[in-house]
C-alpha cells in the first residue's frame, strides 16, 4: 500500500470510523413501536389521535373500521411508560377515568399478557393497535407510530430478549 492510499484510508476511516462505531452508542433514543397489523389500511396516527383511541374517545377510524386497543398489564414498565408518555395522567386519576367511562357502558382497552401476546392480537385482528419494545417487532405488524420511551422510565429496548418468541 502507499503511502497517499494509507492516508486516505486514515482519512476514510477518521470520517467515517466514528460514525460507523457511534451509531449504535449514538443512536436515537429508545423507542417503543404502536403497532397495527400489516395488512390494515394505513393509519394516520399522532400522539392526540392515539390519546383518544386509547381513552376509548374515538372508536372507528376514518373509514369506519373500529378500533381496538390493547394494553399491556399495569405493571409493566412499557406500559406505564406508555400511559405517562400517551395519556400524561397518574395512575389513580386514569383507575378514577375509567371508572366514570364504565357507567357509561365504555370499557378501558383489552390487557394482554406479553408483548408477543400484543404482537400476535394485532397480526390476527382487523382494527387492533398496541405497543412493544422495536425487539417485537414482526413483518406480521407495521408501526404506526414511534414513541421515545421516557427518561428514566423503566422501560428499554436493552430488555429485550435475545430471541423473542413469536
Amino acid at each position: 500500500m502507499t503511502r497517499l492510499h494509507r492516508y486516505q484510508l486514515l482519512a476514510l476511516i477518521g470520517l467515517f470510523g466514528p460514525f460507523a462505531a457511534g451509531r449504535a452508542s449514538a443512536a436515537a433514543p429508545p423507542r417503543m413501536a404502536v403497532i397495527v397489523g400489516a395488512s390494515a389500511p394505513q393509519l394516520a396516527l399522532d400522539r392526540d389521535t392515539l390519546r383518544n383511541i386509547y381513552l376509548k374517545k374515538i372508536f372507528v377510524d376514518k373509514e369506519g373500521h373500529r378500533l381496538i386497543p390493547v394494553n399491556l398489564p399495569p405493571e409493566t414498565p412499557l406500559r406505564e411508560a406508555f400511559t405517562q408518555m400517551l395519556v400524561r395522567m397518574p395512575e389513580n386519576r386514569l383507575q378514577d377515568y375509567w371508572d366514570r367511562a364504565y357507567f357509561q357502558g365504555v370499557s378501558p382497552p383489552y390487557v394482554l399478557g406479553s408483548q408477543q401476546a400484543v404482537v400476535r392480537f394485532v397480526a390476527s385482528t382487523p382494527g387492533a393497535i398496541g405497543y412493544v419494545s422495536i425487539c417485537f417487532l414482526t413483518p406480521e405488524v407495521h408501526v404506526a407510530l414511534w414513541l421515545p420511551l421516557p427518561a428514566g422510565s423503566g422501560a428499554s429496548t436493552d430488555a429485550c430478549p435475545e430471541s423473542p418468541e413469536h
